[in-house]
């Protein structure tokens, strides 16, 4: 059996129609080359879709809806209710009545200014993320069936280095007295060794490509939640306090008015908006944690291929 016909045994006509091996100088040499590149047709089509990935996910900078929450965090902290305790005569008589009014109105314009801000960005965050996302999911396709793919490849390696230790088993005691014979079967045995090297940095690869996969949909699903609490959730909230606290600012600002205003149900909704405000801020804390996890995980499939490849 020459070396064309012994790793024929190792690999079907489908899946030697897969590699794309480099010229080498000896029928052997071309064999082992041929073993050590198994699975290139898939790694050279994950290469493309890891550098999609990398590039989709560069465009999704999340910083400046993160300044501007966290701006928007800052001046609801610093709404003073306190500010509309002082009403009685002698406020109004010195004038605290009418400081304390203004300086209230300008806290809750300030609170006005910085929902507005964000709810710029957000409209411009959820009308880039149906497109998005549409584009990502369709790489994220292309990604699972080359990782599918390699899946079986090393299957199937695993059954044919199976049958191909068998036969060595068989040829070494059979050329026990023959020294051409058993260097062939060394020569083989190596080509095995080189086999199992190959299938175990595509087993890796695979694992990480599914778990780059999973990394990124999970992504996708908290920037859509994110998305939906900044255009849908707060700013029907926002809508009801600033019903509440405009009107409870001009009241302050009235220093003819009764000597105590009615703040309970304006502090509510400002701690009902403070909260989602702050469940956003942790959203998106997550989230960036989220998408710099997956960017060092696309950065490890990138070197794995680069390897893979001999590049």
């Amino acid at each position: 059996m020459n070396d064309h016909d012994r790793t024929a045994s190792l690999m079907s006509p489908a899946k030697l129609a897969r590699m794309r091996p480099k010229a080498a100088a000896s029928p052997g040499a071309w064999l082992d080359q041929m073993a050590a590149d198994v699975g290139l047709l898939q790694v050279d089509n994950l290469v493309g879709v890891q550098r999609a990935l990398e590039s989709q996910a560069g465009g999704r900078d999340l910083a400046t809806v993160r300044g501007a929450l966290e701006a928007l965090q800052t001046v609801q902290q610093q709404l003073d209710f306190s500010l509309l305790q002082t009403r009685g005569w002698w406020a109004r008589t010195t004038g605290k009545a009418r400081s304390a009014g203004a300086e209230f109105a300008a806290q809750v314009e300030q609170i006005t200014e910085a929902t507005r801000a964000l709810g710029t960005l957000a409209s411009l965050l959820q009308k880039s993320q149906p497109g998005e996302s549409a584009v990502t999911e369709r790489t994220l396709v292309d990604m699972e069936v080359e990782y599918r793919a390699l899946d079986q490849l090393v299957e199937q390696g695993a059954k044919w280095l199976q049958d191909m230790r068998t036969q060595l088993q068989q040829r070494h005691a059979a050329a026990a007295a023959d020294p051409a014979a058993q260097q062939q079967v060394r020569e083989d045995a190596a080509r095995c060794e080189i086999l199992v090297t190959r299938l175990k940095a595509l087993r890796a690869i695979s694992a990480m490509a599914r778990a780059t996969l999973n990394q990124t949909r999970e992504v996708l699903a908290l920037r859509a939640a994110l998305a939906l609490h900044l255009s849908q959730a707060m700013p029907a909230t926002f809508r009801g306090w600033s019903t509440r606290l405009t009107a409870l600012a001009n009241a302050a600002a009235d220093v003819a008015g009764g000597p105590e205003l009615s703040v309970e149900a304006p502090m509510e909704i400002h701690q009902q908006m403070q909260q989602q405000t702050a469940d956003a801020v942790a959203r998106s804390a997550q989230l960036l944690a989220l998408e710099q996890a997956l960017a060092t995980s696309l950065g490890s499939l990138g070197r794995m291929l680069a390897d893979a490849r001999g590049a």
